[in-house]
């Protein structure tokens, strides 16, 4: 399969989970950093949306407009490359936190800000692995 297909792959799995991460948050009043928030974001839970898509559909295939007017598709992948390891970085300070709330599940109980940091740290670290061996990779000859 093709390093930018399978980027392309990597990130839609790594985005649809921190969307309905962040959709089920914003749903139980918790914002972006862990605070509080008294309305849900509709426009961030949009724009999260779009892009989840985008960015996949993106990646995937050359797309001639978007290569000839905007950025090549390396480019495009070492930018997101680095604002994922950017989101990584941030997760990560939450996760070895010494101390940190708690959000009640969906399926009952409770789970720690550090547990869910935690399994979207892998998540990240994941996707951005793919997606940088699709940035920097040699072309193929």
């Amino acid at each position: 399969m093709d390093r930018f297909r399978l980027a392309a792959r990597a990130y839609l799995v790594y985005g649809v989970i921190y969307w309905i991460g962040g959709v089920y948050l914003a749903s139980q009043g918790v914002g972006v950093r862990g605070g509080r928030m008294l309305q849900p974001g509709v426009v961030w839970i949009v724009l999260g949306l779009v892009f989840v898509a985008a960015i996949p559909y993106l990646l995937a295939h050359r797309r001639a407009w978007f290569e000839r007017w905007i950025l090549s598709r390396r480019d495009f992948a070492r930018i997101l490359a680095a604002f994922m390891a950017l989101r990584a970085w941030h997760v990560l300070r939450v996760a070895v936190r010494p101390d940190t709330a708690s959000v009640s599940t969906p399926w009952g109980g409770e789970m720690t800000f550090r547990a869910g940091a935690i399994v979207f740290v892998v998540v990240t670290v994941a996707a951005l692995a793919l997606v940088a061996r699709a940035a920097w990779a040699e072309k193929a000859a």
